[in-house]
């Protein structure tokens, strides 16, 4: 449903201002058309051929057998079933929010960096959040530090999704995933337009001057170029909106989800460590306000409890109750 809503409302904005809808990630893998079947075969194999290999201590003659085995016990009607509606659907989600977020200017001139900006320095008793982070933390060692991290959820987005569809024992937890994916994506392309914004490292750039260069530094020049290239230019796409902050957001629904669906406590520790350095990220470059952290962490709030009773999770006081089976007769599908 949510595909469906999101995909209407991209459709309907290209119309109104003439602009065609573009696939975000270019020429990689080819079309769509095409692209969709590698991914999902890419799924496939990405389970299998590992598996295979390893268990099989690289005989091949016992690599046929261990595949069929797979198959027959993990790719069933309900799994390939969930692979499948999960990629096509969070696919369609993700392209619409980077053409709606690309359009974004083109619809409205609105602005409200000011308001935030002003809200930032009443919360840090009249200073700048962003300079005194760094004067917290130091301009160079941590900036290389925390760019690593918040170069690396790009990459994570589709990884982590992949993971959750191939890989949950349980199917309900990667329906709850790709469903709390898609609200969070669709909630965070629904505040951009709620309230446009630039982010202070753009509207307020001098401020972080004074940092290392960095891999962040370099992809925040390329967004503005971007930027310009729509607004005044023959460019195709521009990605610049802060509020609210879907790093933020999607790093915590990461977190959420390895807690209450990983039992490894080294894994948790893990993402909510990197939630927390996302978070202090998005300030110290001037990625985001405050306020635009805050509303990330309310979408994903609401994201992982709102997907979590449409896949049938209970919240219980002592703990998660899910689904006991690992088919899908008792879980709604097509909710993403």
């Amino acid at each position: 449903m949510t595909a469906v809503v999101i995909g209407a409302w991209a459709v309907i904005t290209a119309v109104a201002i003439g602009r065609p809808l573009i696939d975000p990630e270019g020429s990689f893998l080819g079309p769509s058309w095409l692209r969709l079947p590698i991914l999902c075969f890419g799924a496939l194999a990405l389970d299998l051929v590992p598996r295979a290999l390893w268990l099989s201590k690289l005989r091949v003659r016992a690599m046929p057998g261990i595949m069929r085995e797979r198959l027959r016990t993990h790719w069933n009607r309900e799994r390939v079933l969930l692979v499948m509606l999960g990629i096509v659907c969070f696919y369609v989600i993700y392209v619409c929010y980077r053409n709606l977020k690309s359009f974004l200017p083109l619809v409205s001139d609105r602005m409200y960096d000011r308001e935030l900006h002003m809200l930032d320095r009443v919360l840090f008793f009249g200073h700048e959040p962003g300079p005194v982070i760094h004067d917290l933390l130091g301009t160079t060692v941590v900036a290389h530090l925390l760019s690593s991290f918040y170069l690396l959820f790009i990459p994570m987005v589709a990884i982590l999704v992949t993971v959750w569809l191939v890989w949950s024992r349980n199917l309900s937890y990667g329906w709850w995933f790709v469903t709390a994916q898609g609200l969070a994506w669709t909630l965070g392309t629904i505040s951009y337009y709620a309230l446009p914004t630039l982010g202070p490292g753009l509207e307020y750039y001098w401020l972080y001057d004074d940092l290392a260069h960095t891999g962040t530094t370099d992809l925040m020049n390329s967004l503005v170029n971007a930027r310009q290239g729509v607004l005044w230019g023959d460019g195709q796409a521009q990605t610049v909106a802060g509020f609210a902050s879907l790093h933020t957001g999607i790093s915590l629904l990461w977190a959420l989800m390895v807690q209450f669906t990983v039992q490894s406590r080294v894994l948790r520790i893990l993402f909510w460590i990197n939630f927390g350095l996302t978070v202090v990220a998005t300030l110290y470059f001037g990625w985001h306000y405050i306020a635009d952290d805050v509303a990330g962490i309310l979408i994903a709030l609401v994201s992982f409890y709102v997907a979590g009773l449409a896949t049938g999770q209970k919240f219980e006081r002592g703990g998660l109750s899910s689904h006991p089976t690992t088919t899908t007769s008792a879980v709604p599908v097509g909710r993403d």
